[in-house]
């Protein structure tokens, strides 16, 4: 495999806030770019009117799937200049794309299951999996956990209900860890994900593929409990989203 990818130029299409604080942005699709669900491009700003010593370029999960017409990346928001200027952008905006890389990717064996633990807007690369496995008929079992603070704070969440309904081997695990904080009604689980939250909805916790994509503590953490749990340790795939 070369590491040079071709780079391409995409406009915007729209920009719409999705949770409390996490905006989602979509340009359009190159004709030629081609990716696998759960896989990362490189976006460029071209000629910002601001930038900052973090640079002009970020790595994006892609949040959509391959079979829709547009490429979806969604993120927190923090005051950097790259940030601001995507916060601020209109439709049309020209924006350069590099990719796809990274190879957190769904296992082709669908007999074992696949787990995956979700913290945040670690979601995205799980969104581009699942609904790409919806779309296709995908045999694989798929488990979400996907944890976040308050209601308030997720993202997607209805895009996620909508793929129970239409893939009947998908379940979504949706937990709650401060809703102390929250002013709207929860009725699904609450708390960290543990290993006894595992066990109440997984047959076995050998056996399973597990993929974790969250913040760096968040998916320490995880494995560490995994490990603990009995998983085989080559069974545990991570990708770490820092610094949003």
């Amino acid at each position: 495999m070369s590491t040079a990818t071709p780079a391409h130029t995409a406009p915007l299409i729209k920009r719409e806030e999705i949770a409390e604080g996490t905006m989602a942005f979509h340009f359009a699709k190159p004709p030629d770019f081609q990716f696998r669900p759960g896989q990362s491009m490189d976006l460029t700003l071209l000629n910002p009117p601001e930038t900052d010593a973090e640079g002009n370029t970020r790595a994006f999960s892609i949040a959509s799937a391959p079979f829709e017409s547009d490429l979806m990346i969604a993120t927190r928001m923090r005051d950097t200049a790259f940030k601001r200027v995507l916060r601020k952008a209109t439709p049309g905006l020209q924006v350069k794309i590099a990719g796809p890389s990274g190879s957190f990717v769904l296992h082709r064996k669908s007999e074992k299951p696949a787990v995956f633990l979700a913290g945040g807007i670690g979601i995205t690369p799980f969104l581009s999996i699942i609904r790409q496995a919806g779309h296709e008929k995908s045999p694989h079992h798929i488990y979400l956990f996907y944890s976040n603070r308050r209601p308030e704070d997720v993202a997607f969440l209805n895009l996620l209900s909508e793929e129970t309904k239409r893939n009947p081997n998908f379940q979504l695990i949706a937990t709650m860890t401060k809703m102390d904080r929250s002013h709207r009604e929860w009725t699904g689980e609450i708390g960290h994900v543990t290993k006894d939250m595992l066990a109440k909805h997984l047959a076995s916790l050998q056996g399973p593929i597990y993929y974790l994509a969250g913040p760096p503590a968040m998916v320490a953490a995880l494995r560490r409990m995994l490990i603990e749990a009995g998983a085989d340790e080559d069974d545990i795939r991570t990708e770490e989203f820092s610094g949003y």
